[in-house]
């Protein structure tokens, strides 16, 4: 098994990207900090003719949200530039569950999205389960979401991600709420949107207009953000900024195509 060495670029990869999907928590930032080079880099790309995007399974923050906490990091970028799980799922469900009434576990800017896109929240009669990273759970809500599961109704959750980087460590995401479910109710999602699955990034392709060949997945999870490109026609690269570590490389069955230090490392191959 090839894994590639890190900060290196021996086939000239970077050269062929034209499009850079960049994951957010531990991968350009870690809470209100940018890590080191990030912003460098993202000067960088536009300095080469190039573009990027940024890529969040985090459904906790609906695009403004995003949009405020980079600004007041001192990046100002539109609203084409975010992709999120929750925009993701959102097309998802016009697409597959048109008109359904949703019940959606989330906070409420997820909230606040999914009614300003149209779908309908009901918490006492709906025909399905939304799950996503609800930074306000409380017991009563996992009681209430883990008896809907149980009743059978169709439920999908925004993405997979059992921990969320933060400054100080880690906090449980919405994996370890699917776990919570499953523990209980004995089902886990009929789908998940966010990354490595096939939905969010043929959205990503649709939305941000990219080839799929010359675009790169950049982030911190092999088994999110890694397994997004390899497995969907795009090139996957690593950072060790966040999550995984070497030694998860070497136990993994998703190679990345890259390894960088961070996003630092890119620059001088671009």
């Amino acid at each position: 098994m090839y894994i590639p060495e890190i900060d290196r670029d021996e086939k000239g990869i970077l050269k062929q990207i034209r499009c850079f999907a960049l994951d957010m928590d531990g991968t350009v930032y870690l809470g209100e900090k940018w890590i080191d080079g990030a912003r460098d880099f993202l000067k960088a790309v536009e300095d080469a003719g190039k573009k990027y995007v940024f890529l969040t399974n985090n459904s906790s923050k609906n695009p403004k949200a995003y949009l405020d906490k980079l600004e007041r990091m001192g990046l100002k970028v539109g609203q084409d530039k975010i992709v999120t799980s929750g925009m993701a799922a959102i097309d998802y469900l016009k697409e597959h569950f048109p008109g359904k009434r949703v019940f959606l576990l989330g906070n409420e800017l997820l909230r606040e999205e999914f009614e300003q896109e149209g779908i309908c929240l009901d918490e006492k009669a709906p025909e399905m389960v939304v799950v996503g990273f609800d930074t306000s759970l409380t017991y009563e809500k996992m009681c209430r979401v883990c008896d809907l599961v149980r009743q059978g109704l169709p439920y999908i959750s925004t993405h997979p991600d059992f921990n969320c980087p933060t400054e100080t460590g880690f906090i449980p995401d919405a994996g370890a709420i699917h776990a919570f479910i499953h523990a209980s109710a004995f089902r886990y999602p009929d789908t998940v949107i966010g990354k490595p699955n096939a939905a969010i990034m043929d959205y990503l392709a649709r939305r941000a207009g990219v080839k799929k060949e010359e675009t790169a997945m950049v982030g911190d999870r092999l088994y999110t953000d890694v397994a997004a490109g390899v497995n969907n026609g795009y090139y996957g690269f690593l950072v060790l900024s966040g999550e995984a570590g070497m030694k998860d490389v070497e136990e993994s069955s998703v190679i990345p195509h890259l390894i960088f230090s961070s996003v630092k490392g890119m620059i001088p191959f671009l």
